[in-house]
């Protein structure tokens, strides 16, 4: 088999972890033997501590001695919750270590290279940079950017209205489509919507994948002065789901009453309505990735603030009309076409009769 090919198998195996290791990266590990043959490998969850190299040098055994490790994200050379996985690769006998990229978090950021390189280990670089970035785009950001993940999703008519006149949202889109943004949910840490969408729907805002976590899905609301409902769905289940309401000058016996309902409330001086200082107290949290799936103006307030890393729309045939009908994304917008919000690495999917656009800022 190629780099290419076993490369791409770490990072299948790197998936394996998705749902289960935030705050930490998506890490898989392939040990191929002298001879060729895959002898090792091993996915990374949080909760059970072992690395993925570590648990695939302990399948390949002696079989390592001499062979090449593929490791999809840079082998840290720090004591962490473990000891060194470039350590546990030198005594193993590996000659070869090939990886697509370094990991973003200063801790280990090239050192985990330069340590192999030293001990005389070949480090090969680069081969599938891009799908590897991809995979660990909420782990790199979290890093880079010292904030959350951003990722917008919505879902809209074909003349981008979400909901009729009255206010009447369910259902635009298909099951198919609403199956994949629970999936969606899955990947992430976290969920943030806004008052309005709380009054107007009383959303559970939860995970029903079914999938293993190793941290609840954390349901974010954004509420300066605390006027969602204590009878609300989000309210009355805050004791079986992470949830969190952030607030401004929030009303002090209604912060006890949500409070005493298992509800977290955080007091933000600048507001709930200046993402970026959602976003520096989720980061506190050790939030790295979150869903907004809030309405118009939680959308536009992001997007005008350009904090949305990732666009996901849902996109129904049909057509709900009417001046007054709610739309995706409120906010400031921009004057000029020359400046509107251009995506790339656009991706296009039917999902049962709809059409899901996935794609980055450019």
């Amino acid at each position: 088999m190629t780099d290419e090919a076993l490369t791409s198998r770490a990072l299948e195996l790197a998936a394996e972890g998705i749902g289960r290791v935030s705050p930490s990266p998506l890490v898989g590990c392939v040990i191929v033997s002298a001879d060729g043959e895959i002898v090792g490998e091993g996915s990374y969850i949080f909760s059970e501590v072992t690395h993925a190299e570590i648990a695939a040098l302990k399948q390949a055994g002696e079989r390592a001695r001499g062979g090449t490790a593929y490791v999809s994200l840079e082998p840290h050379a720090h004591h962490g919750r473990t000891p060194p996985c470039t350590e546990a690769l030198v005594n193993a006998g590996i000659r070869r270590v090939v990886c697509p990229i370094e990991d973003p978090n200063p801790l280990v950021s090239g050192k985990g290279f330069e340590e192999l390189r030293v001990a005389g280990v070949e480090v090969v670089t680069g081969i599938l940079r891009g799908a590897a970035e991809k995979q660990n785009e909420k782990f790199i950001c979290w890093h880079r950017n010292k904030r959350p993940f951003v990722h917008l999703k919505t879902a809209m008519s074909l003349d981008g209205k979400t909901a009729t006149v009255s206010g009447d949202s369910k259902w635009i889109t298909s099951v198919e489509a609403r199956a994949e943004g629970q999936r969606l949910r899955y990947e992430y840490d976290a969920i943030l919507v806004g008052a309005q969408t709380i009054a107007a729907d009383d959303p559970s805002l939860t995970d029903r994948t079914g999938g293993p976590r190793d941290r609840g899905l954390l349901r974010v609301v954004l509420d300066s002065g605390l006027r969602t409902s204590g009878e609300s769905v989000i309210v009355a289940t805050a004791e079986d789901h992470p949830t969190l309401f952030i607030a401004q000058d929030p009303d002090p016996a209604k912060a006890e009453e949500f409070r005493s309902k298992g509800a977290e409330v955080a007091v933000v001086e600048s507001g709930p309505r200046n993402p970026r200082a959602v976003l520096g107290e989720l980061y506190r949290r050790r939030i790295t990735s979150v869903l907004v799936e809030g309405g118009a103006s939680v959308a536009g307030s992001f997007v005008d603030s350009g904090l949305v890393d990732k666009f996901t729309f849902f996109i129904a045939p049909v057509v709900i009309g009417g001046n007054d009908a709610p739309i995706a994304v409120g906010g400031d917008g921009v004057e000029r076409v020359a400046d509107v919000f251009r995506l790339k690495d656009i991706t296009v999917e039917h999902v049962g009769p709809d059409l899901m656009i996935t794609g980055y800022p450019a």
